[in-house]
Order: structure tokens, then sequence, then C-alpha cells
């Protein structure tokens, strides 16, 4: 007599499981908004001190590079010429031997605003700053001041 043949026992699917319910998709996106209301408040927080510290590093590079312009002219830039002077000769700078820096770019903030430029500074023959995030002098976090000095 042949042996009984064994299949493997049927699975009738429904429309019902083949996918997803409301309600799961619901609680997966909460828990998906939970997640982001979480780590949204870091990331920003880190972004705004990667602006300040990326000002810190290109008023350095200015800094340099104004010293560097210093060497070659006999003086810093005046104040009328401003900045500009690093990548344009102004009028009067017969040695000039710029540009003194790479791009343009480097002339503004991380906050899209013109660097700003003191002859003499607060405490040294030069100053250059950003007022911050909010433009406006003093604040704390992204709206601190940055300076040369």
């Amino acid at each position: 007599m042949p042996a009984p043949r064994l299949s493997a026992p049927r699975a009738d699917f429904t429309r019902r499981d083949a996918g997803l319910t409301l309600i799961e998709l619901l609680v997966v996106l909460g828990i998906l908004a939970l997640l982001a209301s979480v780590a949204a408040p870091q990331v920003l927080r880190y972004l705004g001190k990667a602006r300040s510290e990326t000002a810190k590093v290109q008023i350095n590079a200015l800094s340099s590079a104004l010293e560097l312009y210093a060497l070659d002219n006999g003086g810093y830039p005046p104040p009328q010429a401003g900045l500009g002077a690093l990548m344009q000769p102004p009028a009067g700078a017969m040695r000039w031997q710029g540009p003194y820096l790479k791009k343009t770019e480097g002339l503004t903030d991380p906050w899209g605003r013109p660097y700003q430029y003191r002859v003499p500074g607060r405490a040294g023959p030069f100053e250059v700053y950003t007022l911050g995030r909010d433009n406006a002098p003093g604040g704390t976090g992204e709206d601190l001041d940055v300076s040369s000095q």
C-alpha cells in the first residue's frame, strides 16, 4: 500500500491579512514623529554651533590674509576699501601682490552677510568680526558675536 502523501497546510490569506491597517500606520507615524521631535533640537544645536565655528575659522583666514596684505603694502587696507582690498587692489596700493584669498565667498559670514572690518581695531591694529545670526551686538549661542580680537 502506498504511503499517504503529506502536504503542507494551506494558508488562506484574505484581503485583510495582505497589508497594514490604518491604526498600525498611525502608530508607526506617531513613533517616527516622537523620534523626530527628540532628535531635531540636537541637530539644530549642532548646526548653530557649526556656523559659529565656521565663522571663527574664516575670521582667522581673513586675519592671516590681512597680515600678508600689510607685509606687501606697508599697512592694512583703508576702511573705505574694506576687505575687498584682499581680492582687488585698492587705489594707491602700488605693491599689491594679491589676491590674498582664493575665493570671494570668504568675505561672507555663514549667515550670508559680509564680515565687518575696522581699522584700528578695539585691541589691535585691525578687527574682523560678525554679529552672529541675529546681526545685533551681543547675544549668546549662535547670536554671539565672533571677532578676531
